[in-house]
This record gives C-alpha cells, sequence and structure tokens, in this order.
C-alpha cells in the first residue's frame, strides 16, 4: 500500500512536469517505471523485475530507455534506483552474451535430428533446456559476481562438458562423437553413475578424460588449464551441493527447474530461463544485437577495403586473455637475472624485501578475491595474481633499463627499497590482469562497465593510496610494449578517476603536498604549483621522478638520502643535500598540470552543448573554474571534479544574467563520456551529510566564493586564467595508418588484434587482401619476388627519379638491413647515412624494435586529447 501510495504520487508529478509521459500510450509504461523506483527506494519490492516487465508488456532493453526518460528531473530517481538499474545492465548484457554463445555452441555439438534409435526424451529441446538452466543455477550458486563475463563462460563450458559426456554419441557431432566413441570404448566415461561418489567420479573423469574439455576449449580460445580449476573448485562442489540425479543420463528437469525458480524468486531480477523461449521481453535492441556475434563477409582478392572483423562480447575477452597469456607464459615468476644484477648495484639489496612483499600480498589477493567472487574461486584469482606478478618483474626490468638510459647510472637504491613504488608497480600489473579478464558484455561497445573487481578495488585490496598509484601508470605504459589500445585506454580511465575523485579522498597524501607546497613558498594562499597551467605538458617524467619527489617542508630540516639509499644525485632524484634549499614537488606539479588540462577539456566539451552562443563565457567560467581548484582546493575534499565544473558554470551564467538552470546543466552532463549520475544526485554537503549539487552550489560552493563570483559582474573582472595547452595524448594510438612521407601510397598501421588465436598469435596476412603487399616485422619476408614489388613502389616513381637524377647516386645493391639505428629519426626522411639507396631508406624508416613503435605509438598519435574523451 506504502509503494501504491508514493507512486502514484510520483506519477502526478511526472504528468505536471512532461504531460507528454501521461499520453495514453505511455500511462501503463509510466506507472510500471514509477512502481519501480518506489518499490526499490523503500525497500518493498515484492516482484520480480520480469514479473513487472510482463504486466506492462515491455523489453528490458525498451524500460532502461524509457526510465532514462523519466529521469528528466534530477530528483526523480534516486542513486539507490540508479545502483539497481546498473546491477540489472549488466547482468542482462552478460546473459545475452552467454545464451547467444551457448546457443550457437550447441549447434555445433548436437544434430538437429539425431537417429530413430535416440529417445524423444533427448530431444534438442530438452538438451538446450537441461544445459541452460543447470548452468543458471551453477552460476547463481557459486559465482557471487554475476556479471563476470570471463567466469561465467568458463563454467558454461563445464556444464558442456559435463552434459556431452552424458549424451549418447549417436546425438553428436564431430569431432564430439569420435571424442565420445573413444572414451566410450576406453570404459572411463560411460561407467554406472548411481552409487558412487561424485566429487571422487567426476574429479577423476576430469583427469583420465580431458578431450571433451580440449575441444572445448581450443574451439573458443580459453585457457585450459583455468577451465579445469573452474571445474574441480567450483562445478564439481555445486553438482553435489545441488544433489542432481541423472536419469536416463540426463539431470532430472524439475529437480533444476524448483531450486531455479528459487534461486529466481529469492533475487527478483531476470527470469533467464525466458531465453530459451525467445520471449519479447528479453530480446536486446538495434544497439545491443550489433554486438552479437555474425559470420564475417570474405573478402575477394579484387577487393580493395580491407573489412574489420566482428566480436562477440565472448570471443572479443577470450582473444584478448589468450593475447596476455601469450606474453606472460613466458616471462618468469621471479627476478630475471638482469634484476638480479640491478638489484646487487644498489647500496641495499632489496631483493628479499620484493620477494616477501609479492608473496605477502598474494595472501591478501588470494583472500580478497575468493571474498568478492566466491570462496570456490580462490585458485582462481591465485592464477590471476601470478600472471600480474610475471608483468610487474617484466615492466619493472624495462623501467630501470629506461632508467639507466636516461640517467647513466645503474644503482637505484632508493627507488627499488620504496615500499610504496613497488605496491603501486604490482598493483597497476594485476589491475591490468584483472580488466583483461573482467571485460564485460556491454564493454563491446566502449562504454565503461564496471564490476565489483573493477578499479578502484585494487586499490583497496592493496591498502594503496590513489595518489600513489597515479605516479607509476604513465611510465608502466611506456615501459610495456604489448598493452592493447583497450588496456591502455582503461589505464588512462584509471588515471583520469584518480584525477577526478579518488585523489581528493579524505587521508590522500596529495592534501599534504599542497600544504606543504604552500608553506615552502610562504604564501597562503597560492600553491607554487598551480602558477602557470598555460606551460605545455611535458610527458618526460618517469615514476622514479615521482616516487622520490621532495615532499619535506621547510620548517623542517631538509634531509639528506638514508644511510641504505644510493648518494649518487642524478640517480636519486630525491636525494636532496642538506645544503640546498627543499626542491619543489615534481609529482605535485605534473598532477595540478594533468587535472587542468582534464578539467578544461570537459568544460569545454559542457560549454560547446549548452553555451557555444556566449562564447565570451568560457574564459570566465575557466578562470572561476581553475580559481576554485587552486585556491580553494578544500573543496574537491570527497567530492568531485566535475561538480566544480557545472557549479561554476552555473555561477558565472548567474551573475552575468544568462538563463542557464541546474536541471539543463545536468541533463546535458549525463551526456557526456564516462558520467556518473551519483556525481550530481548525491554531493556531500558536510560531514556525513549529502544532497543534490543545487543544495551543495547553494550552501557550501556559492557561500565559499560568493565574493569572487560579484567581481565577474563589474567592469574589472579578475584576470583571466590562461587555457591550458592541449598537448597530443601520451597513450593513444593513430586512429589510421601513417602514411611514408616521400612514398607512393605506402602506409603504416599498427597491427589489429586477431579474430582468433587458434595456434597462436595470428599472422595478420590472414587479414589482409591478398591484393595488398604486407611486410610484418618479426616474421618472414617470404619470396624475393615481394621485395622486388615493394623497391619498384618505393623507387620507381616519377619524383624519386628525378631526385635520383640531381645527386646522380645509383641505388647501391641491398647488402643488410638495418633496424632502429640510432640517431635515425623515424618516417620523415630527415636523416640517412650516405649512399643509401632509396629502398634502404624507406625500409629504415617502416621498420623499428618493438619498443619504438610502442614509443611512436604513445608520443606521435595522430589525434589530440580534444577529440576523444576516454
Amino acid at each position: 500500500e506504502s509503494v501504491r501510495e508514493k507512486a502514484w504520487k510520483t506519477y502526478e508529478s511526472l504528468s505536471a512536469v512532461d504531460g507528454a509521459l501521461a499520453c495514453s500510450k505511455k500511462k501503463k509504461e509510466t506507472w510500471g517505471v514509477c512502481i519501480f523506483i518506489v518499490a526499490i527506494d523503500l525497500d518493498e519490492v515484492t516482484f520480480t523485475f520480469t514479473e513487472l516487465l510482463k504486466s506492462i508488456s515491455i523489453s528490458v532493453c525498451t524500460f532502461f530507455q524509457f526510465l532514462k526518460e523519466v529521469d528528466v528531473n534530477m530528483d526523480t530517481v534516486s542513486t539507490k534506483v540508479d545502483s539497481t538499474v546498473s546491477r540489472l545492465k549488466k547482468k542482462y548484457d552478460v546473459l545475452v552474451a552467454l545464451y547467444h554463445k551457448f546457443e550457437r555452441t550447441c549447434g555445433l555439438i548436437y544434430l538437429e535430428q539425431p537417429s530413430t534409435e535416440i529417445s524423444a526424451e533427448l530431444s534438442s529441446v530438452l538438451v538446450l533446456k537441461n544445459y541452460w538452466i543447470t548452468f543458471l543455477l551453477a552460476k547463481g550458486k557459486v559465482l557471487q559476481v554475476e556479471d563476470d563475463l570471463v567466469i561465467s563462460f568458463q563454467l558454461l563450458l563445464c556444464v558442456l562438458d559435463y552434459f556431452i559426456k552424458l549424451s549418447p554419441p549417436a546425438m553428436l557431432k564431430e569431432p564430439y562423437k569420435s571424442a565420445m566413441t573413444a572414451v566410450t570404448v576406453n570404459g572411463s566415461a560411460r561407467t554406472p553413475r548411481r552409487g558412487q561418489n561424485r566429487s571422487t567420479r567426476t574429479a577423476k573423469q576430469l583427469d583420465t578424460d580431458t578431450k571433451i574439455i580440449e575441444i572445448l576449449c581450443k574451439e573458443h580460445d580459453c585457457n585450459l588449464d583455468e577451465v579445469k580449476n573452474v571445474y574441480l573448485t567450483s562445478f564439481v562442489p555445486f553438482l553435489n551441493s545441488a544433489g542432481i540425479v541423472a536419469s536416463n543420463g540426463l539431470p532430472e528437469v524439475e529437480v533444476i527447474l524448483k531450486q531455479y525458480d528459487e534461486l529466481y524468486l529469492k533475487n527478483k531480477d531476470i527470469d533467464a530461463r525466458l531465453f530459451l523461449n525467445h520471449d519479447e521481453t528479453l530480446q536486446p535492441d538495434v544497439v545491443a544485437c550489433s554486438q552479437l556475434e555474425r559470420t564475417p563477409l570474405k573478402n575477394s582478392p579484387e577487393e580493395e577495403i580491407s573489412l574489420i572483423l566482428p566480436q562477440t562480447p565472448v570471443r572479443a575477452a577470450m582473444n584478448n586473455i589468450q593475447q596476455l597469456i601469450m606474453i606472460l607464459n613466458s616471462a618468469p615468476d621471479k627476478p630475471s637475472d638482469t634484476l638480479i644484477t640491478y638489484f646487487n648495484n644498489c647500496t641495499v639489496n632489496p631483493h628479499d624485501g620484493i620477494l616477501k612483499r609479492v608473496e605477502s600480498l598474494d595472501h591478501i589477493f588470494k583472500k580478497k578475491f575468493a571474498e568478492a567472487v566466491g570462496q570456490g574461486w580462490a585458485e582462481i584469482g591465485s592464477q590471476r595474481y601470478k600472471l600480474g606478478v610475471r608483468l610487474y618483474y617484466r615492466v619493472m626490468e624495462s623501467m630501470l633499463k629506461s632508467e639507466e638510459e636516461r640517467l647513466s647510472v645503474q644503482n637505484f637504491s632508493t627507488l627499488l627499497n620504496d615500499n610504496i613504488f613497488h605496491t603501486s608497480l604490482l598493483a597497476c600489473a594485476v589491475e591490468v590482469v584483472m580488466a583483461t579478464y573482467g571485460r564485460n558484455a556491454s564493454q563491446s561497445d566502449g562504454t565503461s562497465a564496471e564490476t565489483d573487481l573493477s578499479f578502484p578495488w585494487i586499490l583497496n585490496v592493496f591498502d594503496l593510496k590513489a595518489f600513489d598509484f597515479y605516479k607509476v601508470i604513465e611510465s608502466f605504459i611506456r615501459a610495456e610494449p604489448s598493452l592493447t589500445r583497450e588496456m591502455i585506454k582503461h589505464l588512462e580511465r584509471c588515471e583520469h578517476r584518480i584525477m577526478e575523485s579518488l585523489a581528493w579522498q579524505s587521508g590522500s597524501p596529495l592534501f599534504d603536498l599542497i600544504k606543504q607546497s604552500k608553506e615552502r613558498e610562504g604564501q597562503t594562499d597560492q600553491p607554487e604549483t598551480t602558477s602557470t597551467p598555460s606551460t605545455p605538458l611535458q610527458h618526460n617524467h618517469t615514476a622514479a621522478d615521482l616516487y622520490l619527489s621532495p615532499v619535506k617542508s621547510p620548517k623542517k630540516k631538509a634531509s639528506g638520502p638514508p644511510p641504505s639509499a644510493n648518494s649518487t644525485p642524478d640517480a636519486q632524484s630525491g636525494a636532496t643535500p642538506q645544503t640546498q634549499k627543499p626542491q619543489k614537488s615534481t609529482s605535485l606539479s605534473l598532477f595540478y598540470k594533468k587535472v587542468y588540462l582534464l578539467a578544461y577539456r570537459r568544460l569545454h566539451t559542457l560549454f560547446l552543448q549548452l553555451l557555444s552562443e556566449h562564447p565570451d563565457l568560457e574564459p570566465l567560467i575557466w578562470t572561476l573554474f581553475q580559481y576554485t581548484l587552486q585556491n580553494e582546493y578544500e573543496l574537491m575534499r570527497d567530492r568531485h571534479l566535475d561538480q566544480i565544473m557545472m557549479c561554476s558554470m552555473y555561477g558565472i551564467c548567474k551573475v552575468k544574467n544568462i538563463d542557464l538552470r541546474f536541471k539543463i546543466i545536468v541533463s546535458a552532463y549525463k551526456e557526456l563520456c564516462n558520467t556518473n549520475q551519483e556525481t550530481f544526485k548525491r554531493v556531500l554537503i558536510r560531514e556525513e551529510q549529502y544532497d543534490s549539487i543545487i543544495v551543495f552550489y547553494n550552501l557550501v560552493f556559492m557561500q565559499k566564493l560568493k565574493t569572487n563570483i560579484l567581481q565577474y559582474a563589474s567592469n574589472r573582472p579578475p584576470t583571466l586564467s590562461p587555457i591550458p595547452h592541449i598537448p597530443r595524448s601520451p597513450y593513444q594510438f593513430s586512429n589510421s595508418p601513417r602514411r611514408v612521407p616521400a612514398g607512393n601510397n605506402i602506409y603504416i598501421s599498427p597491427l589489429k588484434s586477431p579474430y582468433k588465436f587458434s595456434d597462436g598469435f595470428q599472422s595478420p596476412t590472414k587479414m589482409t587482401p591478398r591484393s595488398r603487399i604486407l611486410v610484418s616485422i618479426g616474421e618472414s619476408f617470404g619470396t624475393s619476388e615481394k621485395f622486388q614489388k615493394i623497391n619498384q613502389m618505393l623507387c620507381n616513381s616519377d619524383g624519386q627519379l628525378k631526385r635520383s637524377a640531381e645527386v646522380s647516386a645509383a641505388p647501391k645493391p641491398l647488402k643488410r638491413l638495418r633496424f632502429d639505428i640510432e640517431g635515425q629519426d623515424e618516417a620523415d626522411g630527415s636523416k640517412h647515412l650516405p649512399q643509401e639507396s632509396k629502398f634502404q631508406q624507406k625500409l629504415a624508416e617502416m621498420t623499428s624494435t618493438r619498443t619504438r613503435m610502442q614509443k611512436q605509438k604513445l608520443n606521435d598519435g595522430n589525434d589530440t586529447l580534444a577529440n576523444e574523451e576516454k
């Protein structure tokens, strides 16, 4: 009754705001949305989500879209409802992707019309029903993170393996039929099943007969060892707990139906059994359909356009994981000989401390992973941590090599004995692994979908401050050339989240740094680090610079390096002699420059949507915004950068008599990339008290900045802050092939992610039309005819013939290939050794080591930060 009454009031208020919502065609939908909103807010949900969809005859996707339309007022839908909807969306996305994969896979396993000797009870419809409901039950019982696409799919493969072994070979297609026939002959899988201990029997079956699971894993590019682990540690315990009894070779349908029904009614969400009936309430919309797997079109030899092969969410996730595993399979689980050498060169050898830290965090990670996912998944967590450790050592070695080259020293004692540096580097490596595995189904369209294991989960596990983690991100990306575009974008998004809010949380070392910065300059209102926002951002700081950046207050005696640290100033930027004045904090200075850049980009995007007709207002808004971040930085404590941005925009418009309401600002803000409705619905007012952004503006922001805001109404406004210099992204890949200067239609493009990893890394030649010529560094070049064709393309154009005549230098025969020649500019043709052939010159421009290619991607991206919001 309480839900009914409040829902009716909500319905009436919506009708008053927008009469279109109450029109005859949408009355039913609007009423259903109101009931949903109120029931969640009051914790009085007496119906399942599917029951609600059925009662108002609407699909999941349409309901979510309509709810978004209803939420025109920021007070209509609470953050509690937003959170519930987000969870439902993620679960639905995963279920859609998994069911599509399941249906297609079963079609590859079972005959549509098996021979007459097969009982009618074992029809394909019954098979599908049994398998799918058993999987749903297993997923709901053993997996706490239900939107984890990868683990869910691995569990699905376990279900398929189990049921295939219970099926008569006459039902199966090849290669499953042959595999089962061989097993039947050996007698390992067709033994009587009653009266046996299921754990012992099933585990023994898996040990003696892995043929089926191997076929499934190969077909779907899934790691065999991981699936075996899931089978033994999670799936077998599920079978025991569920008490599933085999009848005619299959579990009894009624038993699993009853158990799933109980689970569904308890969760009160989506009845995933309806996928079997292709129920209209579960049909994806056009966007969702675009994510489903299609058979790729084959290019004819004559086609000049190379189409990008489509990928399902499952396929994309498996490919990324396979690529990561291939890279790290050969990497050691312990420090390499090169790292040991660096450790031995330290004044204090950090080797034992590093090993103890890795072991200690292993236990912590394994425990936290099991708590988040389910106790049966502890070993899976340990496997992922192991991959992270391999990446950690790999990146550490790369960083030290770069530092040695940069500083011409080998003693890095201070850095390598820094606990925060190592914890941050290891956390970043593990985060890359977790993000690779944690690819959610909805991420396939480029959206940012978070799971329970998403960043900043790793910070809580390692008890690490976000500001400390931020320091390692850029150097990590530069040091690891194998990172995919998706992983680089993920780490950049982590960096953005830190700058937006995480670094500004209470307890962050950022506030101490700002305070010390003020004291160092002897000022009370202007940190030294924030005075030059227009200075170009130089991406040449390393992790060593940031972790060893001085942070001591001038009131205290500036301490020299501790006895355990290396005393070479060049090698340790943090080693400040007692006789010198304390230096500025590099980490704080760089952080503020990056914050300014991010802040202006987001402000500019929002400004173009709302105030493009008033271009003169943008510098005023930016000045107020930048002033607040610089001088009233306490307003950022436990708040979000975008909250200050929206308040700055509203305040300037108010004082300039521009009619721009918060409701309009919020509506436009919701359309920006990577936004969360909690940002404007739940803003800290005072300790443990939250309200909407309007209340924050009136009670906090305006009260603090009233005097400053009123200055903009006068004829002599404050001095305008310079617009930040927008650099090219240090993290961005080129979106399109780069043309080789002076070449004849010669282009270089990054290697695209292959469609399938059946036999290791797929050769890019399989993705290229035959009419094109491809040279891939690191592979065999093929026949001499290819060299001749490339040479003709590069050398025989009219322009090049003219230049050859001018210098009257005949090309010399090719004697050797030159890779990564020191001192030579890449692909700009500006530096060449004398008497080189044109082919040698161009080939040298086109080739480089993998690390050098990565630097090119990082430093010479074609697009600017202003063109792409990540």
